[in-house]
């Protein structure tokens, strides 16, 4: 094995050191969290069992093809913060730019939620230490994570999303085993199932569309592929494979898990809805528990959300540095944030989307108020940056061919085009619209900011960039194909011998 064992690529320092095994266990732990393991509850209650298992299964289809769409490019072009350098490459650099800053200042938000939410959590056993101390703890040991080295990352977060997978395999075993009546006292599943012989849907149609919000927020994390692509070993082989995984596993767990929850759980249960971080205890996870007859369940399900909590902060930390890294490779952020140390880890971004969380994590001590405005710009940015992948991926493969390519040069190619990033596109511009249609209704135009500041943010920025340097739509023949961007020279993965393996 050569010096440069756990190999350096040339692209400014960043290290290629994530596995196929790390790759997959990112994006399947990134989707599963608080969104399966409380909010789940609340869809149930909102849209009654089979309402809620369906909008669950679309969700879920949907976003299959998005990574298949996220899984063509990334092994084509596998680059650090990939989002803002596809939709730079292939739409145009106004449409990168926002989708870049955005998604950045998305996951930065988040990592102060996160901080938070450990406080909340911890609360539940010592309810009388200050939480902002444990929040303090959770946002120390992640920055000192993510400052080692990506492989370090890598680990923490395959042991933490193994914990949630664990989790949620028992959780099935002991759910079917409840439902057949060999453990828990009897429940009558049909009834359940069918919302007391309603028929399983509740609210009928918007009831579901409501619920399609629900369960995009749970799968959100499942673009991480993309992110991770750039800093793998042998991207041309893992992010197919991840994706391959990610779809079962998802659609194994997810819908397996709020079928158990209907199927045990009465949509009217009152604890179903009142689920949510600070009432732990109502988890549907720990109902279903509870009826098994485990009387330790809520204690449980706070250390598995706990962890939940602080795996999707350590993403949330790992996604924003490497954007503002690229954004700054791409000239569209400031140069330092461009920097890798030895280690391959981008420290002044890494630095900087930290002070950034931490400030908001205070805004949330010395003024709440700002606080909600600052979560509520970010929430639907995760929305955002499933447009921009769709979009990107529709341009890319019009563009592919138009310039004379043949599709057999792809190694992986996405499934259904252009159906797949179309449907994509559709439903994503769906759920931003449906978030809060009541408000609309009542014309709540306090609520609707709230809701909806996050959309104007990204015109804003869209818009600034575009009349500063007076970009357009880049023409399909003229889309950059290459497989670099301004500041990242690509080298074909798998070309070095000296991968450690």
């Amino acid at each position: 094995m050569s010096e440069n064992s756990g190999v350096e690529q040339n692209n400014g320092g960043m290290k290629r050191q994530l596995k196929t095994r790390h790759i997959s266990m990112i994006a399947l732990g990134g989707s599963i969290g608080t969104g399966l393991f409380v909010a789940s509850g609340s869809a149930i209650s909102q849209a009654g069992p089979l309402g809620a298992i369906t909008a669950y299964i679309a969700i879920g289809i949907m976003v299959y093809f998005l990574m298949t769409s996220l899984g063509e490019m990334a092994t084509y072009m596998p680059l650090t913060g990939s989002f803002a350098a596809y939709a730079t490459k292939f739409v145009d650099p106004a449409f990168g730019f926002a989708v870049g800053w955005n998604y950045w200042f998305n996951w930065a938000i988040t990592l102060a939620v996160d901080a938070a939410t450990v406080g909340v959590v911890m609360e539940y056993w010592l309810p009388n230490s200050p939480q902002w101390i444990w929040s303090a703890i959770a946002l120390a040991l992640i920055f000192g994570i993510n400052a080692l080295s990506v492989k370090s990352f890598g680990e923490t977060e395959f042991w933490m999303s193994i914990i949630k997978v664990v989790t949620v395999i028992i959780f099935l075993a002991v759910g079917l085993l409840t439902i057949f009546g060999i453990m828990g006292n009897h429940i009558d599943v049909m009834a359940n199932l069918t919302a007391d012989h309603k028929g399983g849907f509740v609210g009928g149609i918007p009831a579901i569309l409501a619920v399609f919000v629900v369960a995009g927020y749970s799968f959100q994390g499942t673009e991480l592929i993309g992110i991770t692509a750039g800093e793998s070993e042998t991207p041309e082989k893992s992010v197919p494979a991840a994706i391959k995984q990610v779809f079962w596993r998802i659609l194994l767990f997810y819908i397996l898990s709020i079928f158990v929850i209907a199927a045990i759980i009465n949509f009217k249960n009152p604890d179903l809805l009142r689920s949510s971080t600070e009432h732990v205890a109502v988890s549907p996870f720990a109902l279903v528990f509870k009826q098994a007859g485990f009387a330790a369940a809520a204690s449980v399900m706070n250390a598995v959300i706990l962890t939940s909590v602080i795996s999707s902060a350590n993403s949330g930390m790992y996604a924003s540095t490497r954007m503002l890294f690229v954004m700054a490779r791409e000239g569209m952020a400031p140069k330092i944030f461009g920097k890798a140390n030895r280690h391959g880890i981008p420290f002044a971004a890494l630095v900087g989307t930290t002070v950034i969380g931490l400030l908001t994590f205070l805004t949330s001590i010395v003024g709440p108020k700002a606080y909600m405005y600052l979560v509520a710009a970010s929430g639907l940015t995760g929305f955002l940056a499933w447009v921009g992948i769709a979009l990107s991926h529709y341009r890319f493969r019009r563009a592919f061919i138009k310039q004379g390519h043949s599709l057999k040069e792809l190694v992986y190619k996405a499934t259904w085009f252009p159906f797949g990033p179309l449907l994509a596109l559709v439903v994503s511009i769906l759920v931003i619209v449906g978030q809060d249609l009541h408000s609309f209704a009542a014309l709540d135009w306090q609520a609707i900011l709230i809701t909806y500041m996050s959309v104007p943010l990204f015109v804003i920025l869209f818009l600034y960039y575009k009349i500063r340097h007076k970009t357009h739509m880049i023409p399909l023949q003229d889309v950059d194909l290459t497989k670099s961007t301004k500041g990242e020279k690509y080298e074909e993965p798998g070309s070095q011998s000296d991968i450690e393996k």
